[in-house]
Order: structure tokens, then C-alpha cells, then sequence
């Protein structure tokens, strides 16, 4: 069955409206389909059980042609395969994947890599008897007798933190609930530095100290986030002398630092907070590094003496730059690695220990992500880093700083025949209705004919200055061998083309990300890639409120439209205290109860502008525990969408009952989630 094609072997289930008034600044809003937002309430988790129904049964036609896409995205990645040992303390550190199993098995060998597996965690044990398994943040005490496990059963970013003896293989009596997954070991093998959230907002606001042996209930509380537009987190320097605590918003930093090998002391500030000023330091010998904003839009680097590390005391290595966006670094003993973005792309820099003549790692292709990988060893003078592109798998290679030779450690296995030359990645560069220009990364097979009759997958963020980077998607492959270009439109309110790009793209000038996607969408158009009503975009989250704006604005360009976990309903939201993310996201998007960007986001919102018209055949994905964007708004917009619009194409609403904001835990849960993406585009195109 073609999707949009009249038939309907059931229809849609009804949603309940029961008019609720919002009397938001003298103006009367009615919002009719409030009573999804009464979580657990059994009529709504009926009614969402029977959304998933009917998307089944509307996709039962392609059954077929989800499991054939299933195999392919399965076939494509090698089942039993492992990461890179990281080199650790004596020990090399690594995770294994076997076939037919969802979740890794975490792994050491002490010695050498000829000495016999030892198992940490088998993520496969703890997910047993759960329909959803996170395990994040896990870490080994330096001394390496004991590891520490947060792990989450619901999705909803709420974890309990276990220890594990790996002499016996027993888990001791220590147990940390309701927690986050930042874990920090202090150095003395028996000290853990740990975030908790507020219960209702899921805001990381305290940091504690739990002692091993000890009742959690008498952790010690070392620094409590009063201030509720911050969030709080904690990480070890690479030289593992210093625990940084990081109190952070969208415009301002505060850093404390705590001495790793004295963790009950109380830990020192670094600089005050001052808005619009941020700043991240590395340790390094006997100076901080920090990479500040402080009159420096693209940031610099500084460097300040470790006893007096105050602003005042902050001296200059690398200034700030208009082409050069600087988004990270990495000290070891006897170098420093900046990771920098310029025209788009990250790149690598060298800084040598004693003034040496910096350098850059150098790359040839035209749409690629570098980037740090896992280094653990301060001393190392071997630098791990990653590469890939739209058309080259994950590999991770070690850079040696003395001779500046590169090995390749391991590229990622694809299987079933691929072969990277058979495909084009390209870059363009979209003008936009206000004459900047956009990056857009795209991949097809080669040979493809710029005729207008291609269909393309055009996906896009733009949001909080993430930069979406151009990875290698083995998954998309099945797209591309069925004549599709993927693109990804690098809008602005990412950081790809500097601070600026950031900036220009959020609060009262947000409506530049959605005019660039579509600027972008017609570029390609314009450029024979394809044709209106060949597209399909698709984005998440914030990316989802992209989808929802779009589906407003240009429908007509659209032939469908994937929205996961989608935050649509922007204004309701924005206006709830109680929700997670509100309240630190005001300087994002603004705040409601000032009228002039209340008025401008309700001009965008697309819970709130849905129109009588004819829009794209849509798939909108939902978690029930999502804890960012909550499940309800996919719901509303899905019942208003129908209700609304003027066409007999589909919109579908997926909701996963048993995860959170990031989907299903499990590998193949994901493959199957993939399937049916790719299917309802597979689906669209024929009718």
C-alpha cells in the first residue's frame, strides 16, 4: 500500500478534547488536547497504545520491506566486533559486541593484549528482565579493584550507581539512587565525586562525596547550584591531579577545582561568574589552561598559574579569530591538541611543549569530522584521534607528536559488499534569503544524474551552537543504493561557521534556522539533486521543532517530513517551570513572560500555528519517560495536525512505551526504529 493513497484498513484512534483555558497575558488560549499531559493517566496511555496500533497496521503493507532494510542496516555491521584497547594504568580497556546480543560487554586485559579477557560489565546481565538498559558513565577506581556503574532501567536520566569488586565479580553493598551518571574517582581508590538532580526538573544542581563502606545518606555535600538557570557537572583533568566542578548556562561559566588526592578538602573557585563570560580549563604542569570567550567571540586560549588562577593572572597563547572557531582542548604533559572549526569543518592543532611551531593534523575530504579520541595516559607523547566522512566508517588512528608519523589503529568493518568508492560526498553552499551562504553536506552514489528526480534525505539540527558534522551512517547506505542523496543542512544556531553562526540563529533571530533548511531544501532543488515533493527532511528534538516549523512554513517542499521526539509545543512549554530544561534555556529561546518573545515564539511555535492546508505525509516518534522533550507534545500536535489539515495524507505517531528522549536502548531495538523510518520514506515515494 502506497502511503496517502485513500485507502485505510483502520482509522486513526480519536483524540479526547476537552477544552483547557491558558490566560497567558490577558490573551485567551484554548489548548483542546491538554489531557494528554496527565502522565500515567490510563486513558492516555490507552489512546497512545492505540496510535502505535494504527501506525502498525498502516505500515503492515511494508512489513516485508522493513525486515529487508532491517537485514541490510544488520548485514552492513560486523556483529562480533570490539573498540580499541585504551591503554590504562597497565591495563588496555575495551568493549565487545557479539551477534545476537543488544547491549556490550565491557572489558580489560591486565598486562598485556595477550593476556586473558577479563569482563567488567556485561550490559546484557543488567539490561535482563528490563525493556530498557542504559549504562553511562561507568569508570574504573585508579587502583582498578572496583567499578563503578550508573545505570538507568526507565529512560528518564534518573540512574542508581553501583560498585562492582572485580576480584570477587560481586557487587558491593553500596547503592546511590536517583542520581545522574557524572561519576568522578578521587584518587585514594575509595573516594567518588557524583551529580544529583532535582527530582522534579532533573536539573543537575549538587555535587556529593560518597566514601566506599560508608551510608550514602551521610554523603557529604560539596557544592549546591542555587541558581536555577545553571547546571552543574564534574571530570577529571587528563593528568588526574584535579577534579573540575563545572557550574554552566547558556552565557556563563563557573569553574571550582577539587585536589584529586585530597577529596575531603573543600574545593577552590577559578574565576567568578560573569554573564556572558565563559570558560573551561585543562591542567598542564604547574599552569591552567582556559579557553574563554572573555573579549574573544570565536574564544582563546590563556594560560594562568595553577596557586593563582584568577582573571587577572590570565595571559594570552592563542587569540581569538574571525575564520577560527575554537571548540576544545586536550593537554598532555608535553603538548596540547585544539581541536578548531574553520569553514565548517573541524580540524586538529598541535601545540608543542616549549614553544615549538604549532601544526595541524591535515585532512583531504571534502565534508569530514575529526576528533580527540580516548587518551588516558597524561605522559603519552601518541595522540589517539578519529576521522571519518559521509563515505569513510570510523578510524581511529595514533598520531605520534615526536616523528608526526600516523598509524591506523582500526577502521570500522561495513559489510555486505560496501565499497566507499562508489560514493560522492560533496560540499555546497546554499544562499540563504539574506545573503549568507549555508554549508550543505551531502553523499550519493556515483554517477547519479542532477535531473531534478532524486530523492533526498535532508536532515538538519540548529540549535544550543551544536554543529551537526557529516558521520558515516552505514544505516544510510540502503538509501543510497535506491538512488537517494542524504544531506545535511548545517543551519544556523549551530557553530559550524563560528560563534556568530551560533548567535545568529537563536532568541529573536531563531527564525533563521528554519529559513535556512528551507533555503537549503530549494538550493538543492535549484541544483537538479531533485525536486519539490522529492524531499524528506528529518530532525529531533529541537531538530523536530525545525520539522514542526517547516511543515508550516513550506510544506509544499516536502514529500514527507520525520520528526523525532519533537519539541512543537513551544510557548506551554517555555511558560512551565516544572518542566526539565526550562529554566536554563531562557537565554536559548527567551523568555515568555517578557511580551516580546512570548509574541515571537508563539509566531513560530508549530503546536500553535497549524493551519487548514494540505501538509506532508508525517512520522512523529515519541518516549513515554522522555525526560527533554516530554511525550504529550508529540501527541497534541499529531491530534491538532489531524484535525486541521486539508489533504488525506498520513501522519503517524510512534510512541515507545518503555524508553526516553534517546529512543531505544538496545542495537537492534535501534535497527528496527531505522527500518521503519526508512520504509515510510520507501512508502511515500511510491504514491
Amino acid at each position: 500500500m502506497a502511503l496517502g493513497c485513500g485507502k485505510r484498513v483502520v482509522a486513526p484512534p480519536a483524540a479526547r478534547v476537552v477544552p483547557h483555558e491558558l490566560e497567558i497575558h490577558g490573551d485567551l488560549r484554548v489548548d483542546p488536547y491538554y489531557w494528554l499531559q496527565q502522565r500515567n493517566d490510563p486513558e492516555v496511555l490507552a489512546y497512545l497504545e492505540a496510535e502505535n496500533a494504527y501506525t502498525d497496521v498502516v505500515m503492515a503493507e511494508s512489513a516485508g520491506l522493513r525486515e529487508t532494510l532491517f537485514e541490510e542496516i544488520k548485514g552492513r555491521i560486523k556483529q562480533n566486533d570490539d573498540t580499541v584497547p585504551v591503554p590504562y594504568r597497565g591495563s588496555h580497556y575495551y568493549t565487545r559486541y557479539v551477534d545476537g546480543r543488544e547491549y556490550p560487554i565491557h572489558c580489560r586485559k591486565v598486562g598485556s593484549l595477550e593476556a586473558a579477557e577479563e569482563v567488567l560489565l556485561d550490559v546484557n546481565r543488567v539490561a535482563a528482565g528490563h525493556d530498557f538498559c542504559s549504562v553511562s558513565g561507568q569508570k574504573v577506581s585508579p587502583g582498578g579493584g572496583v567499578l563503578a556503574y550508573p545505570v538507568d532501567h526507565v529512560g528518564r536520566r534518573k540512574y542508581t550507581i553501583r560498585f562492582k569488586d572485580l576480584a570477587t565479580g560481586d557487587d558491593l553493598p553500596d547503592v546511590i539512587e536517583e542520581v545522574t551518571s557524572n561519576l568522578v574517582w578521587a584518587n585514594d581508590d575509595r573516594t567518588i565525586v557524583y551529580v544529583k538532580q532535582d527530582p522534579v526538573t532533573l536539573r543537575a544542581f549538587q555535587v556529593y562525596r560518597h566514601v566506599l563502606g560508608t551510608d550514602p545518606a551521610d554523603d557529604d555535600l560539596i557544592y549546591d547550584e542555587t541558581d536555577e538557570t545553571f547546571s552543574v557537572a564534574a571530570r577529571k583533568t587528563r593528568s588526574e591531579r584535579f577534579i573540575v566542578i563545572e557550574s554552566e548556562q547558556t552565557l556563563s561559566t563557573e569553574v571550582r577545582v577539587l585536589d584529586a588526592d585530597e577529596p575531603d578538602t573543600a574545593p577552590f573557585l577559578i574565576q567568578p561568574r560573569e554573564r556572558g563570560v565563559e570558560y573551561h580549563v585543562a591542567h598542564q604542569g604547574d599552569r591552567w589552561l582556559i579557553r574563554t570567550n572573555f573579549e574573544a567571540a570565536n574564544f582563546r586560549l590563556m594560560e594562568a598559574p595553577l596557586d593563582s588562577p584568577g582573571r587577572e593572572n590570565w595571559r594570552e597563547l592563542v587569540p581569538d579569530r574571525d575564520d577560527v572557531f575554537l571548540s576544545g582542548v586536550d593537554a598532555f604533559a608535553d603538548f596540547v591538541v585544539l581541536t578548531e572549526r574553520r569553514n565548517g569543518l573541524r580540524r586538529l592543532r598541535v601545540l608543542p611543549a616549549g614553544g615549538g611551531e604549532p601544526y595541524e593534523i591535515s585532512f583531504d575530504n571534502p565534508a569530514h569530522v575529526v576528533w580527540v579520541a580516548e587518551n588516558r595516559e597524561y605522559t603519552s607523547p601518541v595522540l589517539r584521534f578519529g576521522f571519518e566522512s559521509m563515505n569513510t566508517p570510523e578510524s581511529i588512528f595514533a598520531f605520534d607528536t615526536t616523528t608526526r608519523e600516523r598509524t591506523l589503529l582500526k577502521q570500522k568493518e561495513v559489510l555486505g559488499g560496501f565499497d566507499p568508492d562508489d560514493y560522492v560526498v560533496e560540499r555546497i553552499w546554499a544562499p540563504a534569503r539574506d545573503g549568507v551562504e549555508v554549508p550543505v553536506s551531502l553523499v550519493h552514489r556515483r554517477g547519479l544524474a542532477r535531473d531534478g528526480s532524486n530523492p533526498v534525505l535532508l536532515y538538519a539540527y540548529g540549535s544550543y551552537g551544536f554543529s551537526t558534522d557529516p558521520w558515516f551512517k552505514p544505516e544510510v547506505v540502503s538509501l543510497l543504493d535506491r538512488g537517494l542523496v542524504y544531506a545535511i543542512a548545517h543551519v544556523r544556531g549551530g557553530q559550524e561557521l563560528g560563534r556568530w553562526w551560533y548567535e545568529d540563529g537563536k532568541l529573536l533571530r531563531k527564525k533563521n534556522t528554519f529559513s535556512d533548511f528551507i533555503d537549503s531544501a530549494r538550493f538543492l532543488v535549484d541544483q537538479g539533486f531533485t525536486a519539490p515533493g522529492l524531499i524528506f527532511a528529518r530532525g529531533g528534538s529541537a531538530g523536530g521543532l525545525l520539522m514542526g516549523v517547516v511543515a508550516n512554513m513550506a510544506p509544499e517542499l516536502f514529500g514527507g517530513i520525520i520528526a523525532d521526539v519533537p519539541w512543537v509545543d513551544v510557548v506551554t512549554c517555555m511558560l512551565d517551570h516544572s518542566i526539565p530544561l526550562t529554566t536554563s534555556e531562557f537565554d536559548e529561546w527567551g523568555n515568555p513572560a517578557d511580551r516580546e518573545y512570548y509574541d515571537y515564539m508563539l509566531s513560530y511555535s508549530p503546536y500553535d500555528n497549524v493551519e487548514a492546508k494540505d501538509y506532508p505525509h508525517m512520522l512523529v516518534t515519541a518516549g513515554l519517560h522522555d525526560s527533554q522533550v516530554q511525550y504529550w507534545e508529540a501527541a497534541k500536535w499529531v491530534a491538532k495536525l489531524r484535525a486541521t489539515k486539508t489533504d488525506d495524507r498520513l501522519v503517524l505517531l510512534k510512541t515507545d512505551m518503555h524508553s526516553g528522549h534517546g529512543g531505544p536502548s538496545g542495537r537492534y531495538q535501534s535497527y528496527h526504529e531505522t527500518a521503519l523510518v526508512y520504509a515510510f520514506i520507501l512508502r511515500a515515494l511510491e504514491g
